[in-house]
């Protein structure tokens, strides 16, 4: 997961620390299998070469990554979440690189990433966008960006994700961030209501949005 904002609704509670807390218990907060929408979409993604998770968290996504060959880094702000994901990886024998760092801070040499996800990453739009354009230069040629969020209607629901608006995206917002002249071509984008059954904090009816992208 992501905190938040870097405007002045910055919400402290958004924070390494939050997260840090909320990934100390001896559960996975957000349970141990992998992202609903991720599976649907993996015959699509290559079974090797390397891939980049975003908003990690403790490391189901990007586990499931390993699982399929990828060599996967999963990042996240939270020191917990990661060293959790580098204690999942273990227990399955796998080898999965893992760094607590801000999405702020987080750089990777152009051209050089053949997946990238983002799943329930939930960010205010400046940093959203430039996030974004970001994945866009370090994907590979033929390289895959997924992403699955909650949808703005969400406010509406009790059923998990941010309860600040500014973190929440439109489908269209997301996919006019990723394509234009020389960015990503999507192959899939869908927003829709599901049931999301991912742990404690993300269970029940939800709003979400949906992307697939490819780079030429």
């Amino acid at each position: 997961m992501y905190p938040g904002p870097i405007s002045s609704s910055y919400n402290p509670a958004m924070s390494s620390t939050f997260w840090d807390q909320r990934y100390s218990g001896n559960d996975f907060a957000y349970g141990e299998a992998p992202n609903e929408f991720l599976v649907q979409m993996a015959d699509r993604l290559p079974n090797r070469g390397d891939a980049l998770d975003i908003g990690a968290g403790e490391g189901r996504n990007a586990v499931f990554l390993a699982l399929r060959g990828l060599n996967v880094l999963a990042v996240d702000q939270s020191e917990v979440g990661m060293h959790k994901a580098l204690q999942r990886a273990k227990a399955c024998a796998l080898s999965l690189r893992a760094k607590a760092v801000d999405l702020r801070d987080l750089e990777a040499e152009p051209g050089s990433i053949d997946v990238v996800s983002s799943i329930f990453v939930h960010l205010p739009a400046l940093l959203r966008a430039t996030v974004h354009n970001r994945i866009g230069a370090w994907l590979k040629p033929g390289g895959l960006f997924l992403l699955e969020a909650y949808a703005p209607d969400q406010l509406e629901r009790n059923t998990g994700g941010p309860k600040d608006p500014e973190m929440l995206a439109s489908l269209e917002s997301i996919v006019g961030e990723l394509t234009g002249e020389g960015k990503l071509i999507i192959e899939h984008q869908s927003a829709l209501v599901r049931m999301v059954s991912e742990g404690r904090f993300h269970t029940g009816e939800a709003s979400v949005v949906q992307v697939l992208a490819r780079k030429p």
